[in-house]
């Protein structure tokens, strides 16, 4: 990557975003929260030791004095774990980052004299804990750089960066898919091989969602045709999703873009803007039929869809594992990792601000085996409780389940997406250090090999179709005439302590597993669309269904079954100019065909879903 050039006296100065730096060395860039932050940023994820410096070149076409400023985070007040420097030209500055007490914040470190030419910086991480830098900025003419994350400071740094003012016109699809996990690949896929021009919007660098090597869980679910095909993986644990899809004439990813605005003409979405992470370029992109896969319900939320959140009560839809009142408790998000001994011992530092959150856990089961393979046992220490804390159920006492490591159940989950991680992060580093500490002579050797710092994120808004999914209706095996596929699991309801309430609020309180007649079920059509966007399709765990249906609806197979299903509907609603309302009313015995053609059925699952049995694996 060539030096960021400096072109002209720009009024403000000269801003070097982190995602821009010409060689990461060992820190990440995380872009999972530039829509409540600002921006992409470099971590220093060291799992406790400090990583190789992240390093760039500016051109400087004017020599003279520029104050330093650094947009970084203390993630931790009071214990400042995430501590940085900067070297400019190889003098490295006295001011410490990171240590400031403060959430996203620009400081200054004070004026430096810069010559003409190319200038090098380096961010040189001192702890390996997590330290993050958003962006460095050389002012010329005072004033502190704008810290909102609103329009104002993204047209900042669009203007600082040379970038278009406005979004530049990436192209009309016939179905934009937005959301690259399991659901919304198979939606891309079916949809691109049914011959229509697909466009697939990922805010990761890799597809696959909670499957992906990022995360690593298995597709659990209805275990189709196209999900197989898709779920495969190479040696590395690398699913065969980006392959497929890249291999289709009509489709084209976006990867690292995130959706931040939805344009909606009367009832209908007409385009997207979505930034690129790495160049902080904004792309339009049209659509006539949508598809969102995201889990986040996020172009509902952008456009005004009707959405659920949260538990419903009891009494709406009489469902027994409902709470007596509706209230915002949802599965929260997991972080995977796993252990290993090590040749030799390993040093591990002191870590107070961990162990503030752990206090003295010191049991690390529920680790990640390998990428598909969770679930796993781990070092337990002192007088801890085996896992789990609480009677799972007659077979599966010490069952070691990735998903009691769980936070955030009580939080809004689109706000506060970086808090729970930063949380589940210090639980697991503060448990870490409990084992070692506990039992200095069995795990002398001890060390992490891995811990993801992208979260499994649990449960957020749903969307509401022309029929909401309920307990009962999967209980009682339900007839709908316009079923169109099959889905299968058992009722996985993940418990949360009350706010305030557990002594490791980290871990599940409970854990509602039943695995109900172990038979598939239907899901109809009408669950799959929004009631009030007329060309918004849905696929995946926010499709139309209440807080208890929808923990058996969530596993990734079923949503690749939900993917299938609305790519066959949106090619139907392209061909025959209708919404998807309209087609479920008029075109039905078409769209279950279509349907049928994609998925290989050769029975009358419509009607009669198929009494096949699973393994009720929890997840």
């Amino acid at each position: 990557m060539s030096p960021t050039i400096a072109t002209g006296k720009l009024p403000d100065g000269i801003l070097i975003e982190a995602e821009d730096f010409a060689s990461y060395g060992g820190w990440v860039l995380d872009s999972q929260f530039e829509v409540q932050m600002g921006s992409p940023y470099l971590m220093a994820h060291g799992l406790g030791r400090p990583v190789e410096d992240a390093t760039t070149a500016v051109v400087i076409d004017e020599a003279g004095e520029y104050e330093v400023w650094v947009r970084a985070k203390d993630w931790v007040p009071g214990y400042h774990p995430g501590r940085f420097a900067l070297s400019i030209n190889g003098a490295r500055l006295e001011t410490i980052f990171g240590a400031n007490d403060q959430d996203w914040f620009w400081q200054s470190a004070g004026k430096v004299a810069l010559p003409a030419g190319e200038v090098s910086l380096a961010l040189h991480d001192l702890t390996g804990f997590n330290g993050r830098c958003d962006a460095v900025f050389l002012g010329r003419e005072g004033g502190e750089p704008p810290n909102d994350a609103g329009e104002q400071s993204r047209a900042w740094r669009r203007r600082l960066r040379g970038l278009p003012a406005e979004p530049v016109d990436a192209g009309q699809y016939d179905v934009v898919v937005v959301g690259g996990g399991i659901s919304g690949c198979a939606a891309a896929l079916a949809a691109a091989r049914l011959g229509q021009k697909v466009a697939l919007i990922h805010d990761r660098p890799v597809l696959g969602g909670n499957a992906s090597t990022e995360i690593g869980l298995m597709p659990r679910g209805t275990q189709g045709a196209i999900l197989k095909e898709l779920s495969e993986r190479n040696a590395a644990g690398e699913l065969k999703a980006q392959f497929l899809l890249e291999a289709e004439p009509t489709a084209t990813l976006f990867l690292e873009h995130r959706v931040i605005s939805a344009v909606r003409r009367g009832d209908r979405i007409d385009s997207i803007d979505a930034v690129e992470a790495r160049t902080g370029l904004e792309r339009r992109i049209r659509g006539a039929i949508w598809v969102d896969a995201s889990g986040v319900a996020i172009l509902g939320v952008l456009a005004g869809a009707e959405t659920l959140f949260g538990r419903e009560a009891r009494s709406e839809f009489n469902e027994p594992y409902a709470p007596e009142t509706a209230d915002e408790m949802h599965h929260g998000n997991t972080l995977f990792f796993r252990t290993r001994m090590a040749e030799a011992p390993v040093e591990f530092p002191e870590v107070p601000w961990a162990t503030e959150v752990s206090k003295d856990y010191a049991n690390l089961s529920g680790q990640l085996v390998v990428p598909g393979l969770e679930n796993g046992p781990g070092p337990k220490a002192g007088n801890n409780p085996n896992t789990p804390e609480f009677q799972y159920s007659r077979a599966l006492t010490d069952f070691p389940a990735t998903h009691f490591w769980e936070y955030g159940q009580w939080l809004d989950p689109y706000t506060n997406g970086e808090r729970i991680r930063d949380y589940l992060m210090r639980a697991l580093f503060g448990t870490f250090s409990n084992v070692k500490r506990l039992e200095p002579a069995d795990y002398a050797n001890l060390e992490f090999e891995w811990m993801a710092y992208v979260a499994a994120q649990g449960e957020f808004r749903r969307y509401k179709g022309d029929h909401i999914l309920t307990e009962n209706d999967i209980r009682n095996h339900a007839h709908f005439e316009d079923a169109l596929i099959a889905n299968d699991g058992s009722f996985c309801i993940h418990c949360a302590w009350e706010p305030g309430e557990g002594k490791y609020d980290f871990r599940l309180k409970d854990w509602i597993f039943d695995g109900r007649d172990k038979q598939a079920y239907a899901i109809p059509f009408r669950c799959l669309y929004s009631r009030n966007i007329s060309n918004l399709l849905a696929a995946g765990k926010h499709i139309s269904v209440t807080h208890v249906a929808g923990s058996s609806t969530k596993l990734m197979g079923n949503g690749a079954q939900h993917g299938v299903a609305a790519a066959a509907a949106a090619v139907l609603c392209n061909r025959h100019g209708v919404t998807p309302r309209e087609l479920g009313q008029i075109r039905l015995v078409e769209l279950k065909a279509l349907v049928d053609q994609l998925t290989g059925n050769d029975h009358d699952m419509h009607q009669h879903p198929p009494t096949r049995k699973y393994d009720p694996v929890p997840g």
